[in-house]
């Protein structure tokens, strides 16, 4: 099987350098009219063929190595690395992705079958497909170079064969791991395909904002996953690395948040672009620059430039990525000078007050998010660069200028739904922002009635008690501002349907489900927000505890029932039962456990973590104390977390439905019986943009 392995890999090698080869060739005799024996057109179809059958390649040698997991076959090193026999199933699967190797593998694989996607849906646009399938061609000739030459998976042990593997690490046991990292790598690999389509479009001139529409859905599809990738390693921070929060602003996990900051910010901005015909040359360099960073977040965790629990060893493989970073920048830069006049913008900002603006601010504050992260990320390799010392930037950094940035990108989702396009008139403002202000009021009210006083920040050190009386009450203000949306077209049509007001709100949906599920990703937006708000009234407590010994937080009393330890052929474990009181009720019962794993020889936390719509009880059995034999507990009482994950489960669906077509005309005419009056057609739009 490993010779199998190594034979597909060097197929698909082959495979991808004749699509690009080949591709490269035929869109040349195109451009030029240069006339062959084989007509440019014929070479181009089996440059795409070439390119199908790349992905049928890289499967064969990802099915070779999932295979040599599951019949433990360690003469494959990176087998012997990342698995052993007691290893349960599901991560001998994820063992595919656990190691550098095997990582580089799956990235090719996933690129090999957004390619094998697009080549055969090609008939969509088939010449700037043409060039969309030779560029990845290009990204794909470098990933299968890195995974035949310089990190194959398929290295054979030397020597005498272990009987058994060493493991996989710890951390990765634990059943998001599953899913976390392919869902991420989904994300970072499926922004090569706007960017092909971009440069391809500027290569070629491309007419029109065509490749906008056709490259609409893959973005928006890339950066679901991303957003998914994200949120469940978040999840996994939170329950397994047993320090009681979900975000550290730790290098891996700031790589994967900035191209989700620039592609959320092509997200918004094309709209301008597809309505009014501007940012085109923003626009082209928002996907590039999204690309670039997917492939920096990718260095980052092999090259060793930072220390993260997240990253793989440190390698020279970082080389070849700083070398294809500077390939790619280069042709980006060479492509938009040669082509640059092919950009330019055919409308102005009219006004500061209008749909425009909010979009352009949304963009600024976006990538001065992720201008801040990039910065703080990479600043302690600057650092030793010059200095020779390495200066470490930590969470209080990203925290002060991070959080700001984020309120105000809040207080924008709330304003942009409400100005009109090119200039609000003062009469339409009024009318608009009437009911959003009256909410963030109200919440203010009751903010403060809960003892949450934003004056206090002058007074003490409550930064974050600060901050969180700005996210509810602009939280307020954002939430009423999408109501509104609905409720004003979800009436015109209600009135002259007579459907109740929850059908008006499903049909209007569905006749613009690009705009109305872009609320419902706001709406999902704030509830996060209000999630992440909960942590500056986090609690923490950490005691030794003997039996039927208390530890105290907030209004709960944790009470040890019995501590013992068991053990099974994959790990050992110590644990403690610990009895929940209210007042003298009991309320549940919790289990906090430490493992250690005897192939790898590391230990693990598995977290106990009762989790309501209020607060997270997060219970920590830090260790043994060696004197006493007693458990060390730590407990956390972590207010609204559980409104993040639900913040995530409405932004999926909000994504969903703005993936869904709009309910055609001729459907729609026999829904709704009649939408005549100008002010009916301008409360619901049948189609389009926002």
């Amino acid at each position: 099987m490993p010779t199998f392995g190594s034979f597909a890999l060097l197929l698909a090698l082959a495979l991808s350098a004749y699509n690009l080869l080949a591709g490269a060739v035929a869109l040349r005799q195109l451009a030029t009219g240069t006339r062959a024996r084989v007509t440019p057109e014929r070479l181009a179809e089996t440059a795409r063929r070439a390119g199908i059958g790349t992905f049928f390649a890289t499967t064969a040698a990802a099915v070779a190595l999932v295979w040599a997991a599951f019949t433990n076959d360690f003469s494959v090193s990176y087998i012997l690395h990342h698995s052993n026999r007691a290893l349960p199933a599901p991560y001998k699967f994820a063992a595919l992705w656990s190691g550098q190797e095997g990582s580089l593998l799956l990235w090719a694989w996933l690129l090999a079958a957004y390619g094998f996607v697009l080549r055969i849906r090609h008939k969509v646009d088939v010449k700037l497909t043409a060039y969309a399938s030779t560029i990845l061609a290009g990204v794909q000739v470098f990933f299968l170079l890195l995974i035949n030459f310089a990190a194959p998976p398929f290295s054979l042990v030397t020597g005498n064969v272990p009987q058994d593997g060493f493991g996989l690490n710890p951390l990765l046991q634990y059943p998001e791991m599953v899913i976390h990292p392919p869902m991420l790598y989904l994300g970072y690999v499926g922004f090569a395909v706007p960017f092909a389509f971009a440069l391809g479009a500027l290569m070629m001139r491309y007419p029109g904002e065509k490749w906008i529409h056709i490259t609409r859905r893959w973005t928006m599809v890339t950066w679901l996953f991303l957003t998914c990738g994200i949120f469940l390693g978040a999840h996994w921070a939170y329950a397994v690395l047993g320090w009681g929060g979900y975000w550290g602003w730790d290098p891996v996990e700031n790589a994967s948040l900035m191209p989700w900051l620039t592609g959320t910010a092509f997200l918004h901005s094309v709209m301008m672009q597809e309505k009014r015909g501007m940012m085109k040359t923003w626009n082209v360099w928002l996907i590039f620059s999204t690309f670039l960073l997917a492939i920096l977040g990718t260095l980052l965790t092999r090259s060793g430039l930072v220390s993260s629990v997240h990253a793989f060893a440190q390698s020279s493989i970082g080389n070849w990525f700083w070398a294809f970073l500077v390939i790619v920048l280069a042709v980006c830069l060479f492509t938009y000078i040669l082509n640059r006049d092919h950009l330019k913008t055919e409308n102005k900002l009219e006004s500061l007050v209008s749909r425009e603006s909010s979009f352009l601010f949304n963009n600024l504050v976006l990538l001065a998010a992720c201008f801040t992260v990039l910065w703080g990320t990479l600043f302690p390799v600057l650092s030793e660069y010059v200095q020779g010392n390495r200066v470490t930037v930590s969470a209080p950094f990203y925290n002060r200028v991070a959080v700001p940035i984020g309120i105000f990108l809040l207080f924008l989702t709330g304003i942009g739904p409400l100005l009109a396009w090119r200039n609000s008139s003062f009469k339409s403002i009024r009318k608009n922002f009437v009911l959003p202000v009256i909410a963030a009021l109200v919440m203010a009210v009751v903010v403060i009635s809960c003892g949450v006083h934003p004056w206090e920040i002058f007074t003490t050190d409550q930064q974050g008690s600060f901050y969180a009386f700005f996210a509810f009450t602009i939280g307020a203000m954002v939430v009423t501002a999408i109501a509104s949306e609905f409720l004003r077209g979800a009436r015109v049509i209600a009135r002259h349907t007579g459907s109740n007001l929850f059908a008006a709100m499903v049909q209007l949906t569905r006749r613009n489900t690009r705009r109305y599920g872009g609320y419902i990703v706001h709406f999902g937006v704030v509830v996060i927000f209000i999630g992440i708000s909960g942590q500056a009234f986090n609690l923490s407590r950490e005691q030794e505890l003997t039996y039927k010994q208390n530890i105290y937080i907030g209004p709960y009393r944790l009470e040890c029932e019995s501590f013992s330890q068991d053990t099974n052929p994959n790990y050992d474990s110590e644990y403690a039962l610990l009895d929940v009181y209210h007042g003298d009720k009991k309320l549940f019962q919790v289990s906090p456990e430490k493992r250690f794993y005897s192939a790898s020889q590391q230990p693990s936390t598995i977290v106990a973590n009762h989790s309501t719509l209020a607060w997270d009880l997060y219970v920590i059995y830090e260790a043994k104390n060696p004197d006493t034999g007693n458990p060390i507990i730590k407990v956390f009482l972590n207010p609204l977390v559980a409104w993040i994950w639900i913040g995530v489960g409405i932004i999926v669906f909000g994504t969903a439905v703005a993936l869904m077509p709009n309910m055609t005309a001729a459907f729609a005419s026999n829904r709704v019986k009649a939408v005549a009056s100008d002010s009916v057609a301008s409360a619901v739009p049948a189609s389009g943009g926002d």
